[in-house]
């Protein structure tokens, strides 16, 4: 379990670190529409720091051998909905057409 924890908290960091390497600029605490980021990794998903983060913390809860710790997944998830779904609102006022086809073509 411990090999496997490892494993998806590197993917999981990895993919973190990724992620808000590509948006550069435009990464930010509150949602703000300063760029459609579309390139790298969010060519393909719409959320990929979302995604990443909860790899890593099921990665964690394994790796420290304390499965129990899955549960924060019934809070984080649902809020990282919740975030997910103000930006969208944020980046479809600012882009409009734009950003409904690049979420069309995107995941989560």
């Amino acid at each position: 379990m411990r090999s496997l924890g490892l494993l998806l908290g590197l993917i999981g960091l990895g993919g973190v670190v990724l992620a808000r390497y590509t948006l550069g600029r435009s990464f930010s605490i509150v949602p703000k529409a300063t760029a459609l980021v579309t390139h790298g990794i969010y060519s393909r998903i719409r959320n990929p720091v979302y995604i990443f983060g909860v790899i890593f913390v099921v990665g964690l809860a394994l790796i420290v051998g304390r499965p129990k710790l899955l549960a924060i997944l019934l809070v984080l998830i649902p809020m990282q909905i919740v975030r997910a779904r103000r930006e969208a609102a944020v980046l479809e006022a600012k882009f409009g057409d734009a950003y409904r086809e690049y979420r069309q073509r995107t995941w989560f």
